[in-house]
């Protein structure tokens, strides 16, 4: 007779966090457990550089966005490549921000009522509040 086949129970795994370095694994043999910072004047911590690129990134980001809110519904000017003008009703784009829809475009051989234009055709573009 043959014992039946029995299952393996899988064993939990316990990761560690990184540690200080940021690549290990576990905590420093002293002790520490965070990146101490450097203090500048009467208890104010500076942040990294990494950190002050990533809010202005993150402003700009918003700015951007905003921008793209406030077009919704206003006549736009673009110039694309080759120099052409266009100009059209902003309607909205897309998730990733690669396509913009519009309508009412004026193109210099006519008028079409809806269309999609795509960012990587677009040298500049501007509207009025």
């Amino acid at each position: 007779m043959q014992s039946p086949l029995t299952i393996p129970v899988p064993v939990p795994v316990l990761r560690l966090p990184r540690g200080p370095d940021g690549f290990s694994r576990g905590f420093a043999s002293d002790g520490r457990r965070t990146i101490l910072r450097p203090e500048v004047g009467e208890g104010h911590i500076q942040d990294p550089p990494e950190s002050q690129e990533q809010r202005a990134r993150a402003t700009l980001r918003e700015r951007y966005l905003r921008s793209l809110l406030a077009m919704v519904g206003h006549p736009v000017s673009f110039t694309l490549h080759e120099g052409v003008h266009v100009t059209a009703q902003f309607g909205a784009t897309d998730l990733d921000v690669a396509n913009f829809y519009v309508s009412q475009l004026q193109t210099p051989i006519g008028v079409q009522a809806e269309a999609l234009l795509r960012c990587s055709d677009i040298i500049s573009y501007s509207f009025k509040l």
